[in-house]
This record gives C-alpha cells, structure tokens and sequence, in this order.
C-alpha cells in the first residue's frame, strides 16, 4: 500500500508541476500588455517600462516563471494587478463561498443519488423506477443555470421562501445547492441503479437472503458495498466538477465565490488572479482524482496489488 500511494502522491506532484509550467508560459505569451492595463492609456511609455521593471515583468519568462514557482509553493500567488491585494488573500475570501456551496452541492447530490439508485435498483421494472429514472433523465437533461433561473423565479420571487441572491444567511445556499447538485444527483442515480442491479443479481446475495438476513441490511451490507467502484468513479469525478464547475451558478445568485473572481480577472486581464484561479482548478482536480485512486486501492485490495506487483 505504501509504494501504491508513494507512486500515485508524485505522478499528481507531476501533473501539478506541467499545469503550472504551462498555464504560465500561455499567459505571458498571449497577446495585451498587463502593465498598460494597469497604469491606463494616458501614461507615457517611461512610466510603462518603470512599472514593467518594478514588477520584474522585463525579464526572460523562464526565469519570472521560477521565480513564481518558487513562491506558489509556499502559497504565495503574488499580486492583483487590478485590486493590489494578495492574490491568496482574494483567493481565501472567495474560496469560503465556493467551498460552501460546493460542499453542499456534493453532499445533495451523493445523498440524493444514492437513495434514488438504489430505490431504482430494489423495484427494478416497477412504477418507482421508472418514475425515478425518468426524473433522473430531466436531472441529467436541465443546465444548471436554467435550472438556477427557474427556481429562483417559483421560490424566491413567487413564493419567497428562500433569498433570491447573495450569502448573507445560511437559507441563500439552499436554491444554488439544489440547482449545482440535482444534475450530479441525477448521474449517480443511473449508475448506482446499474451498478446495484449487477450486484443484486449475484448468487452470494440470494445465500445470504437465504440465511434469514434482512433484505435492506443485505442491500446496504453486501450489495451496495460490491457496487461501490463505478459509483466512486462518477462521484469522485462529480466532485472535481463541483468545485470548479460552479461559474454560471455563482453568477446568476451574485455569490462571490471563486468564479466571479476569476471571471473578472481575465476580463482585467489580471495576470497573477488568473493563474492563482487556474492552479486552484488544477489542485482541485488532482487532489479529487489521487482521492479516488485511494478509495479504489481501500474498497478492491486487488487494484492496490495489480499496481504493486507491476512495478
């Protein structure tokens, strides 16, 4: 188990390592000028080439990039060109909001799905699987920004139960949860469904049945547990997804979470805030998929072994 994790903690170290290289080279060699942007375009050319110098943006991209590198490992993304303010300070204000929403789009939709998948699994060909995969094919179907608007329209403006945008109180996570994680919701409902009717199937599940065991603690002892891997493959790919899929959905509740911030800095062109936002995608993504690598070593001991034995 050691050398399986040692293995896969430095191939994410290296996929980390190749995003930040080439997003940075990317964005100090795509066309517009930062410095002008900053200093606006009634500043004379000496007072641009000081600003550049000051910022150290005169000299080789290699070496900024080092000198960059250098720094994001101690956490330290640099300086908003547009608000001069830390980046990892803007960063951490933003992150408290998406994270929030985030986390509980996730846990509404591993929740949901589940009980739904499994429900479908258990009545299989009967009225309740098929109503739930029907709503499970509209979950899939709806974009979630449409969904965001047509939810924001019946519950905070025609019946006002929930605010219609902002953080100010916990009740204004309530609708962007359920428009972020009723998709997600929805995917890991099929596949659970899928997942579960091949394991219900299995002749261990019929002895076990046969030894007088309650049929819902086989379901959730024996079944669910032997169906786990293609559930943790769709809900640890969900879980990348949430957190850096939540754009459209901040912007239409005016929550300033980390896509709003992104957003206005490409807009800006602000070249430390762009990077700061793409690395924390990046980290995300990676740090979700080394997660799920674990979880299938800790649930199947033979995916851990297969990878020992071929080294």
């Amino acid at each position: 188990m050691r050398d399986f994790l040692i293995k896969r903690i430095l191939q994410a170290l290296g996929v980390v390592i190749c995003i930040s290289a080439i997003t940075f080279f990317v964005l100090n060699i795509v066309p517009g000028d930062p410095v002008r942007v900053m200093v606006g375009d009634m500043a004379d050319e000496q007072t641009i080439e000081q600003v550049r110098h000051n910022m150290g943006l005169d000299r080789p991209v290699p070496e900024q990039y080092g000198s960059w590198f250098a720094n994001m490992m101690r956490g330290d993304f640099g300086t908003s060109y547009t608000q001069n303010k830390s980046v990892t300070m803007l960063m951490g204000t933003a992150l408290n909001v998406t994270v929030r929403l985030a986390g509980f789009a996730y846990l509404f939709a591993l929740v949901l799905g589940l009980a739904v998948g499994i429900l479908a699994a258990v009545y299989h060909g009967k009225w309740v699987d098929r109503t739930l995969m029907t709503l499970s094919i509209f979950g899939i179907s709806a974009p979630s920004f449409w969904m965001a608007i047509i939810i924001q329209i019946i519950f905070a403006l025609n019946l006002k139960w929930f605010p219609l945008s902002g953080v100010k109180t916990a009740a204004s996570f309530v609708l962007p949860t359920i428009a972020l994680g009723t998709r997600y919701a929805a995917s890991i409902a099929r596949v659970t469904r899928t997942s579960m009717l091949d394991v219900l199937n299995q002749d261990y599940m019929r002895t076990a049945e046969a030894k007088g065991l309650k049929r819902w603690a086989i379901i959730l002892g024996h079944g669910l547990r032997n169906a786990l891997i293609p559930i943790i493959t769709i809900a640890g790919t969900q879980l990348g997804d949430i957190f850096t899929g939540s754009i459209l959905i901040e912007s239409v509740f005016a929550m300033p979470g980390m896509g709003k911030l992104l957003l206005d800095a490409i807009n800006a062109r602000d070249l430390p805030l762009i990077e700061g936002g793409v690395m924390y995608i990046a980290i995300i993504c990676v740090v979700v998929y080394l997660a799920v690598d674990i979880l299938y070593a800790v649930v199947d001991p033979r995916i851990r072994l297969g990878g020992e034995a071929s080294e």
